[in-house]
């Protein structure tokens, strides 16, 4: 496996460098050039003002205003970040060890860096909190999605836990808060082909081949709502949320499904009631046998 080039510029705030590879087959006369086009979103100002300021780097150094194109390099930089709403939730820590940190991630906080969400996210919270530079996730939970995650301390290590969720390795327990239909048969299983398109919010059923498989159950019901225990075999884009709405009874609290709702960030009034419980499995790394229950409990009970 070929690693990748080491970042010359240390983190910030927890937050990895940028980096870019300029194309082999690049044609532009300067690296300002290429950043011009490569960032559109970025005002060419703030780019000359980058430049000026040593804010682009290479292996050997900062780049210059009139630094030449070189195909095949690359650049590292830190991005300017957004304003963010602060998620006024904590991430509890369930397990640390010198190999892994497992995590209770609370609703309404990204698991990475990704788009709008950047400071305000579990990783770059942990990162700093627990003084681990390198910690990085090993599977992902929906920013609504309340629960466990599991995080890997070493970059070596990493492959190793990411592959049990490839390879259907981890045994994964949800618990979800929906209203009951008298009709509905369960326990049940629910097979179907979910896609996702790129720059689509939303995911879909559509025909096909299965690709995902969740069990439902149905564990108490009270006053016309259910508290249910999903059982995921598989690992889809919005899958329990899609299967649940499927059955006609879709989680409450959910934002997409089945009718996607326009929230604004700093609206944390209505959590989606799904929680991550139960991660189970043989550690890849110790042979030990593990398991890790939530702290947290949903907002709404049902008993």
């Amino acid at each position: 496996m070929r690693r990748s080039a080491p970042s010359p510029l240390p983190q910030r705030g927890g937050l990895d460098a940028a980096r870019l590879r300029l194309p082999e087959d690049g044609e532009w006369p300067t690296v300002r050039a290429y950043l011009v086009d490569r960032l559109p979103r970025v005002d060419p100002a703030r780019i000359d003002a980058m430049l000026a300021d040593g804010r682009f780097v290479g292996r050997d150094g900062p780049f210059a205003p009139g630094s030449p194109y070189e195909p095949g390099s690359f650049v590292w930089f830190h991005r300017d970040l957004p304003d963010e709403v602060p998620v006024p939730f904590e991430v509890g820590v369930v397990y640390r060890d010198e190999h892994i940190v497992v995590a209770d991630k609370p609703h309404f906080l990204s698991t990475i860096p990704r788009g709008q969400h950047i400071a305000e996210t579990a990783l770059v919270r942990l990162r700093t909190r627990l003084d681990l530079p390198y910690l990085s996730p090993a599977h992902r939970l929906d920013r609504p999605t309340a629960g466990l995650v599991l995080f890997v301390v070493r970059p070596e290590l990493r492959g190793k836990y990411q592959t049990m969720f490839r390879d259907r390795l981890v045994h994964k327990e949800y618990e979800a808060i929906a209203p009951t239909r008298p009709e509905l048969a369960l326990p049940t299983v629910v097979r179907s082909r979910i896609v996702k398109e790129r720059g689509v919010i939303t995911a879909q059923e559509v025909p096909g081949e299965p690709n995902a498989e969740t069990r439902v159950e149905l564990q108490a019901a009270r006053d016309g709502l259910g508290r249910y225990r999903l059982l995921p075999a598989t690992g889809r884009t919005h899958q329990l949320r899609l299967h649940m709405c499927g059955l006609g009874v879709p989680i409450l609290g959910d934002p997409f499904y089945p009718v996607l709702e326009d929230r604004p960030l700093d609206d944390f009034t209505r959590p989606l009631q799904l929680l991550a419980k139960v991660l189970s499995f043989d550690d890849p790394v110790t042979g030990e046998p593990r398991r890790f229950e939530s702290r947290l409990r949903l907002a709404l009970h049902v008993s």
